[in-house]
């Protein structure tokens, strides 16, 4: 059973899709062969501006992947850092069982995306 903060983040997905002007992005899974997520930050000095993401998967897939855009939002790479999975699923409410990959999959993209400049990606 999914938390009413999970149903709110896959209901009201926060922050969809690629932003104008993202100047990081970190990829986990492969998009069009299953589970992926893909966040793209805005990094400005040391600070994430903007965050979005996109992701496929289940509810659970969509709510960590929205909430760890929200929480990307105005924090440092240094904050950014030191976020887990365990947070994700904290803020959540927790996540059913079988479903920690998904917030792994999250905290992974956003580690990703601290240190992977879109030029990096597209080259």
């Amino acid at each position: 059973m999914f938390t009413s903060a999970v149903l709110d983040h896959t209901l009201n997905p926060r922050n969809v899709g690629p932003h104008e002007g993202a100047t990081h992005l970190g990829q986990v899974g492969d998009p069009g062969g299953g589970p992926y997520a893909l966040i793209w930050f805005t990094v400005v000095g040391d600070t994430v501006t903007q965050a979005s993401y996109q992701t496929y998967g289940c509810p659970a897939a969509v709510a960590c992947a929205s909430l760890g855009a929200q929480l990307a939002h105005g924090r440092t790479i240094s904050q950014l850092s030191s976020l887990e999975a365990g947070d994700l699923e904290r803020l959540l409410g927790g996540l059913p069982e079988g479903k920690g990959h998904c917030s792994m999959m999250a905290i992974q993209a956003i580690q990703r995306a601290l240190v992977t400049p879109i030029e990096e990606v597209a080259a």
